[in-house]
């Protein structure tokens, strides 16, 4: 398992590597399929976000689906220990899913609870970043961050999987049986919505 430590903006100590090495050595356990990791460490300028101003993302690259999570705290080392929380979370969430389950106990499946729901969604593969700055309007820089991803049409249960594994609120995807671009969203705790593109 490959551990890729970067700074944006910033400094990464030999001992903060050394760090997240040892905080990311036990996830291997909970996904042995895990290939790399990659920690990107930021900083906030801004002082008026001072207990925010470290910012760490982990995202996971394996031969299932990709997984992400980001904290943010005054010291690198708390916004880590709230990512890895994170991430263990997802890890092991995973992990039960792919459990059978029998019995009273069987959880209603993701499918089941969304059968009103019809779409689908692409595969995302590990994102590719650009940075790109301009002005607002009163002169300062803007940055805006854009992500691509390849993927492949999936269906809508798989959206939602790979939706909880990178902790967002929504999830682009291509619905594999209509072939549409679609959005899938959380709305209230486990409610979620879909927005197609008719193209």
């Amino acid at each position: 398992m490959d551990i890729v430590v970067k700074g944006r903006n910033t400094e990464v100590t030999e001992r903060f590597r050394t760090h997240v090495a040892e905080k990311l050595a036990k996830l291997e356990k909970l996904d042995p399929k895990v290939i790399s990791i990659d920690v990107e460490c930021s900083q906030e300028k801004n002082p008026r976000l001072a207990d925010l101003r470290e910012r760490i993302e982990i995202t996971i690259l394996s031969r299932g689906p990709v997984m992400r999570a980001e904290a943010a705290a005054q010291d690198c080392y708390a916004a880590l220990d709230s990512a890895v929380t994170k991430l263990e979370s997802r890890l092991r969430r995973a992990h039960d899913r792919r459990r059978v389950h029998h019995g009273a106990k069987t959880p209603v499946s993701v499918a089941a609870a969304t059968a009103a729901l019809d779409g689908a969604r692409t595969r995302a593969t590990l994102p590719v970043e650009e940075e790109s700055e301009a002005e607002t309007a009163d002169g300062g820089p803007l940055y805006v961050r854009e992500k691509v991803h390849s993927g492949k049409p999936i269906n809508l249960d798989q959206a939602l999987y790979e939706m909880e594994l990178v902790g967002h609120d929504f999830y682009l995807f291509v619905d594999a049986e209509t072939s549409q671009p679609s959005v899938v969203y959380r709305r209230r705790a486990y409610d979620y919505g879909v927005i197609r593109l008719a193209v």
